[in-house]
């Protein structure tokens, strides 16, 4: 879909079964249950696991890049999907994590080997500093324990080639794309906001796992917050906005593609899915 002058292409690396009643906190007795049924899903819910190409100023950006090898046969399915749509891996020159969870950072790696070999990988300053000390691994809560190694293992290659720079949360990254700080989830995630001819769009990550649950109680955390309060307070703070401003928005884990509009409704948010189009930017 065309955001201003540049392009967006939503890639899936595939689909993972989720049982929000083990994984979500802080839903009143019976609440998901109800949630869940108005939404016509069962308590294991098939969550998607999305990428997003930016083709922009002659650049072809990769913001996330799914599981690699790391989840099992109904994901890492980047690479072909790249492929479907006419983009070599040799071509990405800029990947974006928004954070460092195996399931945004897995794709960088096949066979231990980068798997973008132009490409030089952007992670904001805390996420670096957090996931890629192995000190920290033994001071971390439960939660973000697990996390360590597949962010060391998918970024170590890309270090050793130096292919690994850092930035400032909050900072302009390229012409039309910034960075905004959105931590909770992890203690370094970002947003990405791409702006072009008046038209945004918020690469959103992490702070939404369950719409069908959490847009009508942002307060309701999930399991692989490594920060549960943080994580809430981002998730009201950035629903909020998105409503109130009324940009695109894409968010990794909704329904594939994961790209809309978020309306209040009430006390509670209504996900707005894209409409399908089957122009292409240059129609």
């Amino acid at each position: 879909m065309p955001i201003g002058e540049a392009e967006v292409i939503a890639i899936s690396d595939g689909t993972l079964p989720l049982n929000l009643h083990t994984l979500l906190h802080e839903a009143k007795p019976g609440e998901l249950d109800k949630l869940l049924h108005q939404n016509f899903l069962d308590s294991v819910v098939e969550t998607s696991i999305t990428a997003f190409v930016v083709k922009s100023a002659g650049q072809l950006i990769l913001i996330d890049a799914g599981c690699g090898s790391f989840f099992g046969p109904s994901l890492g399915k980047l690479q072909q999907n790249l492929l479907a749509v006419g983009i070599h891996p040799e071509d990405i020159t800029i990947v974006l994590p928004t954070h460092l969870h195996a399931d945004h950072v897995g794709g960088l790696v096949k066979d231990g080997n980068r798997a973008f070999p132009n490409a030089t990988v952007y992670i904001s300053q805390p996420e670096a500093d957090f996931w890629l000390n192995a000190a920290n691994k033994q001071t971390a809560n439960k939660r973000a324990q697990p996390f360590f190694d597949g962010a060391q293992a998918a970024i170590a290659p890309y270090q050793k080639a130096g292919k690994v720079k850092t930035f400032q949360p909050g900072s302009q990254l390229f012409p039309g794309l910034s960075s905004a700080p959105s931590f909770g989830h992890t203690p370094g995630e970002c947003f990405y906001i791409l702006e072009s001819k008046g038209q945004k769009l918020l690469f959103w990550g992490d702070i939404v796992h369950a719409g069908a649950v959490q847009f009508a109680n942002p307060g309701i955390t999930i399991d692989f917050d490594v920060d549960l309060a943080g994580a809430k307070a981002t998730r009201k703070k950035a629903f909020e906005e998105a409503a109130k401003n009324g940009y695109w928005i894409a968010a990794p884990h909704l329904s594939f593609p994961g790209i809309g509009h978020l309306k209040a409704s009430g006390n509670h948010y209504e996900w707005i899915q894209a409409n399908y189009s089957a122009l292409t930017v240059n129609e």
